[in-house]
């Protein structure tokens, strides 16, 4: 009877819908130990240094503006004094030219089962400054004279932890060392050096030179302050990630079996680094690059805004969580595609399949995932792949071999679940052909069930075996 059929077609609908909780249930551990990962990373970092980002180096002029101004005592005899006013403000300088050159070594941490990637970095930084004039200072009152204060080169660094050595620069031919704190507003953390006086009547150009030993974790930024900056940064890391604003260009990098080497070009014609840096510095959106402020103004710029920057991350080439959660994300159609070759094989060969085999099946295929989870924490993820599902294949082509009465039959599934987890693993290394390889597996699978029950005649077959032989026996 017709009633028969669809009462099993509702069945296993309903089982596999059953299905799909375990496999929520993996899929919210699988983010649960991605989470502890993520935790180890945030201990390390706690527990030694962070990820970096480099800002600077910048000459940074403090000044004062001092003028004259009548005051009223006495509003009666319009009786005025002149009293002597100043306004403290900075103007900041940024580097004409900027090179760096940076080596960087990486090394593993460990916090239980997770492994972080740390690095420790020299970077040799030189450029030049060009000295500003008289017209470069900000006068609010006209006939006021600048008095200008003790300047110094100040660079962010986001973890000062991560430095090992106490830096020094060379500027115009003398050493300085830097002393702690960038003495900016924008990012606290860092170092400044101390220039002394500086002439406001030269228009000379200063050449510096600088070495900067930094170790940090993951990711390590840099933000293109100068009006030509250009980076380069040398590697053995096989497996770097290039992110932000600015990427190198094909010609300029180079990555194979022995490390990574690439080159940044950037002015500031396509950077906003500058404004953004000084509309932090004074908390104002709007500034020339060269400009000054008053305190009452540097002192709220206390928050922090996005700046343009570019870096590379050093990272695992597969990071196994997020590929686990790409594959589970195909568990529900693997238990639906497998269900749906039971029902075509019980329909067409009058051979009842009882649903408590088809929830067997399902929770072995529901398993591969847990297993490939929890085995890629402790191995390569295509090892892990490989015992999973030759563990799960195994289990479940003996036990179709008994419930479908042959064991050619049970191989026979075992070799088409093979494939499609063959196809799942492309899937997952393919991550940007990922879609229209799943929408032709989609195709292929739907086109083949056409194709195989292109004359059936569904009408016949519910009155054939399922209402007279309803259930069966393991």
């Amino acid at each position: 009877m017709q009633k028969t059929l669809f009462i099993k077609s509702l069945t296993v609908g309903l089982l596999m819908l059953i299905i799909g909780i375990p496999l929520m249930m993996i899929e919210d551990t699988i983010k649960a130990r991605s989470n502890f990962r993520n935790e180890a990373v945030r201990s390390i970092a706690a527990d030694s240094v962070g990820q970096q980002t480099l800002l600077g180096p910048i000459l940074v002029i403090p000044y004062s503006e001092q003028y004259e101004e009548e005051e009223v005592v006495n509003a009666v005899t319009k009786l005025t004094i002149k009293r002597q006013r100043s306004l403290q403000k900075r103007l900041y300088v940024f580097p004409d030219d900027l090179k760096m050159q940076s080596t960087i070594d990486t090394d593993q941490r460990y916090r239980g089962i997770h492994k972080v990637l740390v690095y420790s970095g020299q970077n040799d930084i030189n450029g030049s400054f060009h000295l500003p004039n008289q017209s470069a200072f900000q006068r609010e009152k006209s006939g006021s004279t600048i008095v200008l204060g003790n300047a110094f080169v100040s660079i962010g660094i986001s973890d000062t932890r991560g430095l090992k050595n106490v830096p020094s620069m060379r500027w115009d031919g003398q050493e300085i060392e830097f002393q702690q704190n960038s003495q900016l507003n924008y990012i606290k953390q860092g170092l400044h050096a101390p220039i002394g006086k500086i002439s406001s009547d030269n228009n000379e150009t200063i050449a510096f030179t600088l070495s900067l030993h930094i170790d940090g974790i993951e990711q390590f930024s840099l933000v293109p302050i100068a009006k030509n900056n250009q980076v380069t940064i040398r590697s053995k890391w096989e497996h770097p990630q290039f992110y932000g604003r600015f990427l190198p260009s094909p010609k300029e990098r180079k990555i194979d079996a022995s490390g990574f080497q690439a080159t940044w070009k950037i002015s500031s014609l396509s950077s906003n680094a500058q404004q953004q840096f000084l509309a932090n510095e004074y908390g104002q959106q709007e500034t020339r690059v060269m400009t000054s402020a008053p305190n009452g103004v540097e002192a709220a710029a206390q928050s922090v805004a996005s700046i343009d920057s570019f870096g590379v991350a050093f990272i695992e080439p597969i990071n196994i969580y997020s590929q686990s959660d790409r594959a589970i994300k195909y568990g529900l159609l693997f238990v639906a595609l497998s269900f749906a070759a039971f029902f075509l094989f019980e329909l067409l060969k009058q051979l009842p399949i009882h649903p408590i085999q088809y929830a067997l099946v399902g929770l072995a295929l529901v398993l591969f995932f847990l297993l490939l989870v929890s085995l890629s924490e402790h191995l390569q993820f295509v090892w892990a792949y490989i015992i999973a599902s030759t563990a799960c294949l195994s289990l479940i082509s003996f036990y179709l071999s008994y419930a479908l009465r042959s064991w050619k039959r049970g191989v026979g599934f075992g070799v088409a679940l093979t494939l499609l987890y063959g196809v799942l693993f492309g899937l997952l290394q393919s991550e940007n052909n990922a879609l229209v390889m799943g929408s032709i597996l989609l195709f292929s699978v739907l086109a083949a069930i056409m194709l195989i029950t292109r004359k059936v005649d569904w009408y016949q077959i519910g009155k054939q075996s399922l209402s007279n032989n309803p259930t069966t026996t393991a």
